[in-house]
């Protein structure tokens, strides 16, 4: 199955709640974290909810 690759590149300072909340889901503590998920339309969901916070690269 494949993966994403998903790196915090904004700070979530002045952000909603909500944002904050999702990138600590996704396990992103700070600038610079990344993490390596499944493709699943559970992760593409949150990363469209912070898609201005982070970069998604598609890891097979």
């Amino acid at each position: 199955m494949a993966q994403l690759k998903i790196t915090q590149v904004k700070s979530y300072i002045g952000s909603k709640q909500n944002h904050r909340d999702t990138l600590r889901t996704l396990g992103l503590k700070r600038l610079g974290d990344v993490v390596v998920k499944e493709d699943r339309p559970e992760f593409r969901g949150m990363v469209h909810t912070v898609r201005h916070l982070v970069t998604v690269e598609e890891v097979d």
